[in-house]
């Protein structure tokens, strides 16, 4: 090898590597900010929020609320947090595309020193499109039977944006009669909120419900949480399925093949979800469709309706919106344990009220605030309806224990919105034309 042939080998690699340094820059430098982090704690999935910046290699950036520090070599991401109770997380992970996976050494030094390591991984969030609001119309692909931060997110939507999707009923089947998921109040969903935090509450604005076929499958049962011993005996023979016609033209209901006395009996259409939820907290198994809790839930309250807005605290990153259960009518309570289910056309928009806690599910519509009480006896549900709407007063209108006791003695109206589930529902509804007289606070208590 001659000596200039040498030297211009020499200069093409020098050249090639420089080159290659540039891609690897920008390769890092085009490193997603915005991640949802998952930690396995002995088969149990903690998550958290992690940004990255990148400079060169240098990474900083928070992991939940703690600042890191690190570098990204190559496709090998490593870097280091402190808590503030003194414990280190260390992360290696690989880098592929927009997915991270890898190992989080724990090193508590505040006792004798103490090492955990568990698996790592994380996902990229879609960042928040330029412009104005979006309007989706998302079409679901399938429907799931859990409310679960485990349940990976089917979409992300941002505060403003109006999305346009469609339920099936609580037996699993859609508005062409097709049983697309099993039965127990299927859910469309997770919906991923982006810029929806822990400690934050996510306001659900249900813009439009539209009924989308033309009968709803109930049962002639009553709930045995509502029957006495006689009536029991009475009853004992119900819990037959029957189904109802949809007239959807004169906004009416009238149950099929109907003789006798109900020949001509018809009720008005109210279309409902029976179910609004966000992922429960770290620490919580999976709840069923069926359930309720603060996270929401199988509410099965019929002032979830169109133009209401439903409140609920945020414990997961992006709070993981699901929806379902829809119902063409019901009575309070749902006594008969099926309402009229049906499948349902939802358009809602989402906004988040940072750093605000509520004690227990709120519903609010033009007329009215609520506060929703969810537990295993009706006594229990009414005390923490009452707990909920006596924060609300103080919250929103500065209102001392003894002032909300006034306005509750005198105005607040009592309903039970569920009975024949494990946790038994109860409702405290304040009237806001009666309200408007106290002037309200911008001051967020927690």
């Amino acid at each position: 090898m001659t000596q200039s042939f040498r030297c211009l080998r020499l200069t093409l690699c020098a050249v090639l590597a420089l080159l290659s340094g540039a891609i690897s820059v920008s390769a890092q430098q085009s490193l997603p900010p915005q991640w949802a982090a998952s930690v396995e704690f002995f088969g149990n999935h903690r998550y958290q929020e992690l940004s990255i910046q990148i400079q060169g290699n240098q990474l900083h950036g928070l992991f939940g609320q703690d600042a890191l520090t690190g570098t990204l070599n190559g496709d090998q991401v490593h870097f280091v947090s402190k808590d503030k109770q003194g414990q280190t997380y260390d992360v290696v992970a690989k880098l592929s595309g927009e997915t991270l996976s890898g190992e989080l050494t724990i090193t508590d030094t505040a006792k004798p020193p103490v090492v955990g390591k568990h698996a790592f991984s994380a996902y990229a969030i879609t960042q928040r499109p330029a412009g104005p609001p979006r309007t989706v119309d998302f079409q679901p692909t399938h429907y799931v039977n859990q409310f679960s931060a485990d349940i990976p997110a089917v979409f992300t939507i941002w505060p403003g944006d109006t999305i346009h999707t469609t339920t099936v009923d609580s037996g699993g089947v859609d508005e062409h009669g097709v049983t697309r998921a099993l039965y127990g109040n299927p859910q469309t969903g997770p919906f991923y909120v982006g810029g929806a935090h822990a400690g934050d509450v996510l306001a659900i604005h249900i813009k439009r419900l539209r009924l989308n076929r033309d009968y709803a499958d109930s049962l002639d049962s009553i709930a045995s949480r509502v029957k006495d011993t006689n009536l029991a005996v009475t009853a004992k023979d119900l819990g037959h399925n029957l189904r109802w016609h949809l007239d959807l033209q004169h906004n009416v209901a009238t149950p099929e093949n109907a003789t006798g006395h109900l020949k001509n009996f018809s009720i008005p259409l109210r279309p409902m979800l029976g179910c609004i939820a966000v992922a429960p907290a770290f620490g919580f198994a999976p709840f069923s469709t069926g359930d309720a809790g603060r996270y929401g839930g199988n509410m099965d309250y019929n002032g979830v309706v169109e133009g209401s807005t439903v409140y609920l605290n945020v414990t997961q990153p992006g709070a993981l919106l699901y929806l379902g259960d829809g119902h063409a009518a019901m009575g309070d309570g749902e006594t008969t344990e099926w309402a009229l289910e049906t499948s349902m056309d939802v358009e809602f928009t989402v906004e988040v009220l940072p750093n605000k806690f509520i004690a227990t599910p709120r519903v609010e519509s033009k007329d009215s605030i609520a506060a929703m009480g969810l537990a295993g006896s009706i006594d229990d549900a009414a005390k923490m309806a009452t707990s909920g709407i006596v924060q609300w007063l103080a919250q929103d209108y500065n209102l001392t224990p003894s002032e909300s006791a006034l306005v509750l003695g005198s105005m607040a109206e009592y309903t039970i919105s569920e009975v024949p589930d494990r946790n038994a529902g109860v409702v405290v509804r304040l009237r806001k034309d009666l309200l408007e007289k106290i002037p309200k606070t911008s001051a967020v208590k927690k």
